[in-house]
């Protein structure tokens, strides 16, 4: 059961980190997350997700798939460890990628 309960916080933190990276995600987000949401939420990340393998066309993008995998794995608990996961190193990518492209400049 601890284990259970550990890998519920850290995916929660990861949830509150991408909302303080990403201010605008804030509100949308904390929304999507109520249980209330479920008929919304569950629809929009299968969406998200088929979007995201569409990559190839225009306005659909890879961008979708992590968003439809994150908002799934509100709904999929069995999903909450490996994609609290693919955040982490996500944000580890993203913060070397930005430390690289700043000591260029």
């Amino acid at each position: 059961m601890a284990a259970k309960q550990r890998r519920e916080r850290r995916f929660q933190r990861q949830f509150d980190a991408l909302e303080r990276l990403i201010p605008p995600l804030r509100g949308p987000m904390s929304t999507l997350r109520r249980d209330s949401w479920f008929p919304i939420r569950f629809p929009l990340a299968l969406l998200l997700i088929a979007g995201g393998l569409l990559s190839f066309l225009p306005f659909l993008g890879i961008w979708m798939l992590p968003l439809g995998l994150l908002l799934l794995a509100v709904d999929l608990p069995v999903l909450r460890g490996p994609i609290s996961a693919l955040v982490i190193r996500g944000r580890q990518m993203a913060r070397r990628l930005a430390q690289r492209w700043r000591a260029r400049r």
